[in-house]
């Protein structure tokens, strides 16, 4: 009797374990159904591709149903960080009450989280994948850090794979590239506009249409403004200077002025680490550091915090 009871008994845990399983999977292809498009929405304007969104909102939110999700709209985990002013809520995580970003709708978490991929520097490498290597994107998204669980990337792929993901991810052109590609100085073409064009042996680059160059061994602020028939005072406005400074070989000096906004594309920039240099971001985006000073209503002399979101344009 005994030994009837204990299958009895097993067998009931089975029965409930199949009916969990139904119940799961009923409820992730309910949330695809639900989110599909907005992940192909969103990785039209952002270039995530739409089954990693897919992937990690079913796995970050368990389909939907996690407490974040249902009374945050927090569908990826995504913390507060320091500069986080909107609404919070508290969650235990990898520590007890952990501060994470709480959102009106479940619309501005898709869009935060594409954003936070998007603009954060650690995973900037990601964009230089195809849309469609899902396993590359699953992978650089462990190495980047975004979740701590070790199998994280095993259990995309997973989801990715039952649930054809990767089917999303076809046949829908990614509008806008990647902040890396958009960044990366590209080589002017010879019968580009004459202004770009100069007698020297040096290759004139541009970042965000502005003409600049990398510098060699010697060169000096003066050097290149008497190369390039500039006034010193003036290449050093062009790069957000008051006094010269060392030029270490490599670095990156504008012979034009920068411009007020940041190419298409790239709407803002996420700080990487307390204490950021502006000027760091002005260069490298070729925009104005006192444009991004005024648009972003910076006081003088306050240091840039890590997660501070920066608009561009």
């Amino acid at each position: 009797m005994k030994r009837l009871i204990a299958l009895l008994g097993l067998a009931a845990i089975l029965a409930v374990a199949a009916l969990a399983a139904v119940d799961i999977d009923a409820a992730r292809k309910d949330y695809i159904d639900k989110y599909s498009a907005l992940a192909i929405s969103e990785m039209e304007r952002s270039g995530v591709p739409a089954s990693i969104t897919l992937a990690q909102g079913l796995l970050e939110s368990g389909a939907g149903r996690s407490t974040l999700a249902t009374k945050a709209h927090n569908h990826f985990g995504i913390k507060c960080g320091k500069a986080w002013t909107g609404n919070k809520t508290y969650h235990d995580d990898d520590a007890p009450q952990e501060c994470f970003r709480s959102y009106s709708k479940d619309e501005d978490s898709f869009k935060d989280h594409s954003d936070f991929l998007r603009y954060y520097d650690r995973y900037k490498f990601l964009f230089d994948l195809e849309v469609t290597d899902y396993k590359g994107w699953c992978y650089g998204l462990k190495q980047a850090g975004y979740a701590t669980d070790p199998n994280y990337a095993t259990k995309l792929i997973q989801l990715i794979e039952d649930y054809d993901l990767c089917s999303y991810d076809k046949g829908t052109v990614v509008k806008i590239k990647s902040p890396d590609e958009l960044e990366k100085a590209v080589i002017m073409p010879s019968n580009y506009d004459e202004q770009f064009r100069f007698s020297l042996e040096r290759t004139i680059y541009q970042k965000n249409g502005v003409a600049c160059i990398y510098s060699v061994a010697g060169d000096t602020f003066n050097s290149i403004a008497l190369i390039y028939d500039l006034f010193p005072r003036e290449i050093l406005r062009f790069n957000d200077l008051k006094e010269p400074v060392e030029l270490l070989p490599g670095t990156l000096v504008y012979i034009q002025a920068k411009k007020n906004k940041a190419a298409k594309g790239l709407d803002k920039y996420i700080v990487s680490e307390d204490g950021e240099s502006l000027r760091e971001i002005s260069q490298r985006f070729a925009v104005k550091m006192r444009s991004i000073e005024k648009r972003n209503k910076l006081k003088k002399g306050v240091p840039l915090v890590k997660e501070q979101e920066l608009k561009l344009r």
